[in-house]
């Protein structure tokens, strides 16, 4: 699945050297869909199961199978929420994946993603984030058993027996023998699935997935074995299923890494924390753990970083020990000029004694100043150290020019905390 290193990854008119292997398949994870039948008031993928989205599992499986470029598929004005949990999910692997906005129906929505594919990319699974407990091993398989001609999908056996009916009335029997239950992710060689994406949006016919898809344009779907595991997040029955699976488990991955694992069955705590500095400190800006020379900097009592002060509040709060002004402020005249790390090490270490693990951190900052996305990644890399490994995502947004942060007086954070209990 892989080509030889480094490659260019674009961001704005930046280019810089990633010292990733080129993949030449790629994930087209279709994460659109308006979740009707979920009936949970947000598109499907954006559901809770446990302390993690829908999307959020779904990826987690993806970036554990081997590497590829990882496409996500989002309604229309949930791309940044899309985003975050990409970032929060890829790790190491972040520059294989993108957000693309779907189209009206699941066909347009796959052709967004077929779109982004990158040139190096032959092979292409389209994966339904519904499918959000797919195991790596099948999404591994499917990839491997691609040949440059045969499409592959996993399915299983259909267990149940089968009646063919007419109305209320039971006319036959179904031999099951013949029939499988198909599963995602599916895979295919790109230039035929182009070919095959081209001819069915020119026809207006709608498939049911893209296996359907490729054959009918005369091409061969074989299929591998798939797994319970793989089932399809569609009903709020479906997603009950889901969350008892892993209230079986231990957690694992990233989040609880450099900590020892919550056990089986244990709920996650969720925390916000919100913080406000003004602009009219001494010396060089310090904000999300950086020190950013030139710009102005923020008053406070320590180095007034807003985001990793609203990201203490949101911890502590999950955890119920109170606020950063209880265990940071002017009466610990130890922490002024502190800086994040110190903040974040400590509060990790508050939350470690109470018997909580943190599991991530999302923030997002209002603010016309500093431009953010060129030093996004080194942000959250430094976070998410002080914090033990836990991932963590910063997001900046500006206000077009209302409010205090509008007019370049400060900056406003929201943060917000899942932990763990012990």
């Amino acid at each position: 699945m892989l080509r030889h290193p480094p490659f260019f990854v674009r961001a704005g008119n930046v280019n810089r050297v990633s010292m990733l292997p080129v993949p030449d398949t790629a994930i087209i994870v279709v994460a659109a869909g308006s979740g009707t039948r979920l009936d949970a008031g947000a598109p499907k993928a954006f559901v809770g199961i446990d302390g993690h989205s829908i999307l959020r599992h779904a990826l987690e499986g993806v970036f554990a199978a081997a590497p590829a470029q990882v496409i996500v598929v989002a309604p229309a004005g949930f791309e940044g929420d899309a985003e975050t949990e990409l970032r929060a999910a890829a790790g190491q692997r972040r520059e294989l994946g993108r957000v693309v906005t779907g189209g009206d129906t699941r066909q347009q929505s796959v052709a967004a993603g077929l779109a982004a594919l990158w040139g190096d990319v032959s092979t292409v699974l389209v994966h339904d984030a519904a499918r959000a407990l797919t195991p790596p091993a099948v999404i591994d398989r499917v990839a491997d058993a691609v040949d440059g001609v045969v499409g592959v999908i996993p399915t299983l056996p259909v267990v149940d027996t089968l009646k063919r009916v007419d109305g209320s009335a039971i006319v036959g029997p179904v031999d099951r023998d013949a029939l499988a239950a198909a599963q995602t992710p599916q895979g295919f060689p790109r230039a035929l699935l182009e070919s095959a994406y081209a001819a069915a949006l020119a026809s207006g016919i709608e498939y049911t997935d893209d296996a359907a898809l490729y054959a009918a344009a005369g091409h061969r779907v074989g299929h591998i074995p798939g797994d319970a595991r793989g089932f399809k997040i569609t009903t709020p029955a479906d997603l009950e299923r889901a969350r008892q699976l892993l209230a079986a488990e231990p957690l694992t991955g990233p989040a609880v890494a450099a900590a020892d694992p919550p056990p089986r069955g244990s709920h996650p705590r969720v925390g916000m924390g919100t913080d406000v500095h003004a602009f009219g400190g001494e010396g060089d800006l310090w904000l999300a753990g950086l020190v950013w020379p030139g710009e102005p900097a923020l008053s406070g009592h320590s180095d007034g970083d807003a985001v990793a002060h609203a990201i203490v509040d949101a911890l502590l709060g999950a955890a119920g020990l109170g606020d950063i002004g209880e265990h940071f402020g002017t009466a610990h005249p130890e922490y002024a000029g502190a800086h994040a790390e110190v903040f974040l090490a400590r509060t990790r270490e508050l939350l470690s004694e109470a018997g909580f693990v943190i599991g991530n951190v999302s923030a997002q900052f209002q603010g016309n100043r500093p431009r953010f996305s060129g030093r996004r990644a080194e942000a959250e890399r430094v976070l998410s150290t002080a914090l033990g490994g836990a991932p963590v995502s910063v997001t900046a947004t500006t206000t077009d020019g209302l409010g205090f942060s509008g007019r370049g007086e400060g900056i406003a954070v929201t943060a917000v905390a899942i932990v763990h209990p012990r």
